[in-house]
């Protein structure tokens, strides 16, 4: 599930090699706003099949919409609704197979079909989270959970 055009490894390969674009795009640049708006472009190169790629950032005691790939999306999300907001308040990444068996889910694009959400934190405060929706069903498995987890852990390095 990937955009076959620049990735022709397997999955794992692909990802291995998504990751160190990353590295190299983010090392030099001090601007977080800078490093996570090419964070969230690379992904949505990188990944087919999604309709939206972005991050939501923790001010104020909600989630308020950050630099992201796709339709204009919903600004502010509270500390446990929605999925973006369940992933903070469960501490762990949300994969959603069919969005609308979500209890609480906010539909910013009808066209979102699933959904993957993970949280993360910088020196022990909550940041934000990365949020990916795909227009299909069943779009994240394991393994890009797996791996969108090492490329949240890339990205707060460098914000």
């Amino acid at each position: 599930m990937f955009n076959v055009e620049h990735y022709t490894g397997t999955k794992d390969q692909n990802y291995d090699l998504l990751l160190k674009q990353l590295k190299a795009l983010l090392e030099d640049e001090p601007d977080q706003v800078a490093n996570l708006s090419n964070a969230s472009a690379l992904l949505n190169q990188f990944l087919d099949e999604v309709n939206w790629v972005g991050f939501y950032l923790w001010k104020n005691d909600q989630l308020v919409l950050g630099p992201f790939q796709g339709l204009p999306a919903c600004v502010r999300i509270p500390y446990g609704k929605g999925v973006c907001g369940t992933a903070l308040s469960e501490g762990k990444t949300q994969r959603v197979a069919d969005v609308h068996q979500f209890p609480g889910h906010i539909a910013c694009d009808a066209a979102s079909q699933s959904e993957i959400v993970v949280p993360f934190y910088k020196n022990g405060e909550i940041f934000g989270v990365l949020d990916i929706d795909s227009p299909i069903k069943n779009r994240f498995d394991e393994t890009d959970e797996q791996y969108l987890e090492q490329f949240v852990e890339v990205v707060k390095q460098y914000v």
